[in-house]
């Protein structure tokens, strides 16, 4: 009996070996293809099964990331700032159905039919002030969150409240208003009271670009292939939308502190993790991935992409934080997770190109339409299949099989489909562990 134990146990321990080294696997090829420096943090039934830093932490100095780095969460923010909704409630200060004009009496009339929960949920209709024309030209100075919701308060609303989903930086920066409003303290204040300094998180906060702020990431993007130093922007402006920062190792301590019951009550946990539309809750997405059921978001801002993601059905924490533009750490996340899971990870370089006539790549020639405002438009060019995403640049694809095309620069897979009469009907996009069906327009 206790030789079956210790076999048992010795080949669980080389199985989780190799896990953490296909983690490495994983991790590294986006390191090697200058497509991901940051930092990453598995955990499991709170044993930490990973936590590195890889890249540069300062590029000029050669600094190097550790899991103590400390980086700006961009949209990762927003969970936080639903926290502190909830708990305000808990105390009686607000209801999450209360109509927004009963703390902020001077909204627009078009305001009238908006709650808390339209706004938690982006289905208030506020439109984004991060998508209006004059914002890449206002976004280096410093503002209020006065002057911040006076962007966005007089504009019209993109529909009725509650009718549809769409992502609204605005919303979020509403509830910040409404947090400092209520509570009669700053944002930032409230957060570092009410979640940071009760659940131990020491090296998270409201990021300056004035205080120093010890083990900070500087942030990266880049341009025309090469890494460069992230354009200016004012911390002021992202607010309670986007402008905190934390570790991986403290988004562990959220993670454990949210989800063990040290935070919300069980009913306001509830609250903030059932989705009302898209999928979406209160600053967190829910959705099931591979049968897998998990709660997560993710981030960017100017010289960071952040992913934070929870399975609660295993108990998983998954954390990846950047400080180089590009959507490595949701694509690096996902892969992670599927190693946990022992399902199969092809990483890009692992997979085998193949050469396919022009005949047969001129049948996925057109555009195909993945939502309303958001298409992959198929080109042929000097025998290359090229893929161009609304708003985006022109890639190139290749394929693997004659209906099964990957990408190099970005890890993503188009996959075409065709009806009995041979005709290419539509396309499923495999990216970031999701598949979104794309109906070919023309």
């Amino acid at each position: 009996m206790i030789r079956r134990i210790l076999i048992t146990l010795l080949l669980a321990g080389a199985c989780l070996a190799q896990d953490v080294a296909r983690m490495e696997q994983v991790i590294q090829s986006y390191v090697s293809g200058k497509r991901f420096m940051g930092t990453a943090l598995v955990a499991q039934n709170g044993k930490v099964l990973l936590s590195k830093g890889y890249g540069f932490a300062n590029a000029e100095w050669d600094i190097p990331n550790s899991p103590s780095t400390k980086f700006r969460l961009g949209s990762i923010t927003k969970q936080f700032t639903a926290a502190c909704i909830l708990l305000l409630e808990e105390r009686g200060k607000l209801k999450i159905d209360d109509p927004v004009k009963k703390y902020m009496p001077d909204a627009p009339a078009a305001w009238d039919k908006i709650t808390i929960f339209h706004v938690l949920t982006h289905t208030s209709g506020i439109p984004s002030f991060t998508g209006f024309p004059d914002y890449r030209s206002t976004e280096a100075f410093a503002t209020t969150p006065e002057k911040l919701v006076a962007r966005f308060r007089d504009k019209p609303l993109d529909f009725q409240p509650g009718e549809k989903w769409s992502y609204s930086n605005s919303g979020y920066v509403l509830l910040g208003y409404l947090i400092e409003k209520i509570s009669g303290q700053s944002y930032s204040d409230f957060v570092q009271q009410n979640i940071f300094t009760p659940l131990g998180m020491k090296d998270s906060g409201y990021d300056s670009n004035s205080a120093i702020i010890m083990h900070r990431a500087s942030g990266y993007t880049q341009e025309e292939g090469h890494m460069a130093n992230a354009g200016f922007i004012h911390m002021s402006i992202p607010f309670s939308a986007g402008a905190l920062y934390s570790t991986t190792e403290d988004l562990l301590r959220w993670e454990e502190g949210l989800f063990g019951g040290k935070l919300l009550s069980p009913a306001s946990l509830q609250k903030m993790t059932t989705p009302f539309k898209q999928d979406y809750a209160f600053g967190l997405a829910v959705h099931a991935v591979n049968g897998h059921k998990i709660i997560e978001h993710g981030g960017g801002i100017e010289g960071f992409n952040t992913e934070l993601a929870y399975y609660p059905d295993d108990k998983l924490v998954i954390a990846v934080l950047g400080n180089l533009n590009g959507g490595a750490p949701e694509a690096i996340a996902a892969k992670l997770a599927s190693v946990v899971h022992g399902e199969q990870v092809v990483l890009p370089s692992e997979r085998k190109e193949t050469t396919l006539s022009p005949k047969v790549l001129a049948q996925y020639v057109g555009r195909y339409e993945l939502s309303p405002n958001f298409s992959l438009t198929m080109t042929l060019e000097d025998g290359h299949l090229m893929t161009q995403a609304t708003g985006q640049e022109k890639l190139q694809l290749y394929p693997e099989t004659e209906t099964m095309f990957f990408l190099k620069v970005v890890d993503a897979q188009v996959e075409f489909f065709k009806n009995d009469k041979g005709e290419v009907t539509h396309l499923v996009l495999h990216q970031g562990g999701r598949d979104t069906t794309g109906e070919k327009k023309q």
